[in-house]
């Protein structure tokens, strides 16, 4: 051929690729410039919001072109009053107005506690400044002046409105808000001892960061102390801020070592002496992920031991020093979960009991049933009761009230969630309270009275609606945010169509949600672009809005397929759920691979175009996939993977592992490097190399793996970014091109 010929082909070619990716002749037709650089399908959110006075008023955080304001609200006839005005949230010592990250009220709602100026701490901002402002004498002062700028953590008021507690590089400190006398309670914070807060596997896979609590009489405060110094370091390296590379230390402890040593104290804020609490074993082989007071001399403290599968709730008392094993729930088959990863729950992180009857009992979510359900279980005399929650699986609990517990779930379809209430006098049957034709996605923040919901809804192609309803008649009060803006953009586009399926697995059903492509013809052959996640944190078939790159990749002609098998957080009960005890990368693996081949059946799906990817759990799943089905999937693009599950963290991958001391081999036999050499297909990695969650040392040690069997493929390191790829000018755009390019490249629409 005429090398000239082949130029001009070679330059038509990737004119037309540009064009589909970046030009914008067609304004119904997407783009990525216009997704990811231009802010033109940006959605409204509900700016931080409170509710106050027991739920007759909200507040919410508003920012104008002088500056933030916090604004209350008649939750019943929205009149408005502004109790902390831009000028009242300028320091006098500068001219500028604070800049309103978060913000609490005190018990008595009378003092505002302002969060400002943060700094990041491994995944969320938690060191900053704090700012107390008083609503009635309109006066705003700085806590902690005396400390540098930004190196606050987790201030909180005692119930009296006298004190004020903190960390500060890892040692409580307590503030007289009166004389403004500050107070050391710890001194040995530093060199892997952390009093108050949390290393980074607490962190990531318990939610906690917060690690200290006022009791309601103000005159003590429980913390945890953690003994980190024994935890291997882990070093990233930044390449490129200095000729020189600089090193970063983390402390994180891999799968099979030791966690931190845990232990509670309580201490006393006149005499500054810890009274440390023996809950009895190993301070390093148990766990604690949530403690709480009950009153000012009950503290109820949750312990969970090594292996996940063993909790103890107890009963301390501060003027007897009794402590009392109150409720233990065991499986030594499976583990126990303290949170419940799902759409509906805003509370990670917030692993405390729900305390109800007037503080005699507590509420606990377990799956000891084959239904996730809701015990109530006496905090001083014995008892417990299951409440009738339905038999069906309860998602999360939105609000527990005097006489209810308001809980998510969807008995019929799990890819949907809605709002139901149950007596919590165990009597009765549990009552739908999200009215019918509400389909989709429904969540809701409920006010403490019970008596009006802040409800976000939903759907595959409808996208997040904000209201005010009142309860349980759910008439809406008023809309708070509604998109139309962002509804007249997509209005203007050309959509695809989407359906649900269930594929027979077992004795299960395993959910499907399919993106058609636009102008679908069922005659048409079309490329087939698998998306999974497929371990206990991510569900992905569910009826949320697709969001705008599917949206973009169905106008280019790609069926979209989403996926969930067995080990997912479906509502499917508890067998399903439990059932990947021990087989990450095994059992989820060979359910997608068994789904995939049934969904490829359907005519319009081409055999020959099959693409799949992921990320995280995702990008491991989507290695498996590549490795053990290679006559199925043809292109895969993994993000983020962990391709050796013996290089992950301990809590998260002996939770539903074990312990690679007893069960090595099953470690072995769920990680991608196992399987690498199978590789048959077009495959991309993508890592960043500042993941401090899954260390790009899992990719380098897949390519060692891939380079050994003399496998081809193409990979992508973004340098310094972490987990979520997002930090840097134009990161996003970037990785999406790059994701969008290969697929095209590899799975193309039209050959």
């Amino acid at each position: 051929m005429n090398p000239n010929l082949i130029k001009i082909t070679l330059f038509l070619t990737l004119t037309a690729c540009f064009g589909s990716l970046h030009a914008q002749d067609d304004p119904s037709m997407l783009n990525l410039d216009r997704i990811y650089a231009s802010g033109e399908f940006r959605q409204q959110y509900l700016p931080p919001s409170k509710w106050v006075q027991n739920g007759e008023f909200y507040t919410k955080l508003e920012y104008s072109r002088s500056g933030p304001s916090i604004v209350k609200y008649n939750t019943a006839t929205n009149e408005a009053e502004v109790i902390a005005s831009t000028d009242n949230l300028t320091p006098q010592s500068t001219k500028s107005p604070l800049r309103v990250e978060s913000y609490t009220f005190s018990k008595d709602e009378s003092k505002i506690l302002i969060f400002t100026n943060s700094s990041r701490v491994w995944r969320a901002n938690t060191k900053g400044d704090y700012w107390i402002y008083d609503t009635s004498t309109k006066l705003l002062k700085q806590v902690g002046k005396k400390f540098p700028a930004s190196s606050l953590m987790f201030a909180k008021l005692s119930d009296d409105n006298s004190s004020v507690g903190y960390v500060q590089e890892f040692n409580l400190y307590v503030e007289d808000l009166g004389s403004g006398a500050i107070t050391q309670l710890t001194t040995d914070g530093g060199n892997g001892t952390i009093n108050g807060t949390f290393d980074w596997v607490y962190e990531e896979e318990f939610g906690m960061r917060d690690g200290f609590r006022w009791n309601q009489d103000g005159k003590h405060i429980a913390y945890w102390k953690l003994d980190a110094s024994e935890t291997g370091t882990f070093y990233m390296i930044n390449n490129t801020d200095s000729i020189y590379s600089e090193p970063i230390p983390i402390q994180y402890p891999k799968v099979g070592q030791n966690p931190s040593s845990c232990k509670v104290g309580i201490v006393p804020i006149g005499s500054k002496k810890t009274k440390w609490v023996d809950l009895g074993g190993s301070t390093i082989q148990n766990y604690v992920p949530a403690m709480q007071w009950v009153n000012e001399n009950t503290l109820l403290i949750q312990q969970l031991n090594r292996h996940q599968n063993h909790l103890k709730i107890y009963r301390y008392s501060l003027d007897s020093e009794e402590l009392k094993v109150i409720y233990e729930e065991e499986d030594k088959n499976r583990w126990i979960d303290i949170q419940y990863p799902d759409a509906t729950s805003s509370t990670w992180g917030e692993n405390s009991l729900k305390i109800v009857d007037e503080g005699q009992a507590f509420l606990r979510v377990s799956e000891k049933y084959p239904w996730r359900s809701i015990v109530k279980v006496g905090i001083y005399e014995e008892g417990i009761t299951k409440l009738k929650t339905g038999d069906f699986d309860m998602a999360s609990v939105a609000r527990v009230t005097d006489k209810y517990v308001y809980y998510h779930a969807s008995p019929d379809n799990s890819t949907q969630r809605y709002l139901y209430r149950a007596k919590l006098n165990g009597k009765g049957k549990p009552e739908l309270i999200t009215p019918e034709g509400n389909a989709g996605m429904n969540s809701y923040n409920i006010s403490p009275n019970g008596a009006y919901a802040i409800h976000t809804s939903q759907s595959a192609l409808s996208p997040r609606v904000v209201q005010i309803v009142s309860l349980p008649d759910h008439k809406n009060i008023q809309n708070l945010v509604e998109n139309k803006g962002f509804y007249g953009k997509l209005e203007g586009l050309k959509m695809p169509t989407v359906e649900f399926q269930q594929v027979k697995l077992d004795e299960y059903d395993a959910d499907v949600r399919i993106i058609k492509p636009i102008n679908f013809d069922p005659a048409q052959k079309y490329p087939v672009l698998f998306h999974v996640y497929a371990e206990p944190w991510g569900q992905v078939a569910k009826d949320d809005f697709v969001g705008m790159w599917n949206i973009f990749l169905a106008q280019q002609g790609y069926v979209i397929v989403d996926m969930d098998p067995r080990g997912t957080p479906c509502l499917k009960g508890t067998e399903w759920r439990k059932s990947i005890y021990r087989k990450i990368g095994r059992l989820n693996i060979q359910d997608l691979g068994h789904i995939a081949k049934e969904v490829l059946k359907t005519p319009y799906m081409d055999n020959e175009r099959t693409a799949v990817w992921g990320w995280s759990g995702g990008g491991s799943s989507t290695l498996n996939l590549m490795f053990q089905f290679p006559e199925v999937f043809g292109t895969g693009m993994s993000v983020a993977p962990v391709a050796n599950q013996l290089l992950y963290d301990n809590i998260y991958q002996e939770r539903y592992m074990g312990l690679p001391q007893e069960n090595k081999e099953d470690f072995v036999n769920g990680s991608p490097i196992t399987y690498a050499k199978n590789l048959e297909g077009n495959l991309l990695v993508v890592h960043g190399t500042g993941d401090d969650n899954v260390h790009y040392q899992n990719t380098e040690q897949l390519v060692n793996e891939l380079i050994k069997n003399n496998k081809k493929f193409q990979m992508m390191a973004y340098p310094n970014r972490s987990h979520g790829i997002y930090e840097g000018r134009n990161t996003r755009r970037h990785l999406y091109t790059l994701l969008t390019d290969y697929l095209m490249e590899h799975c193309p629409v039209n050959e």
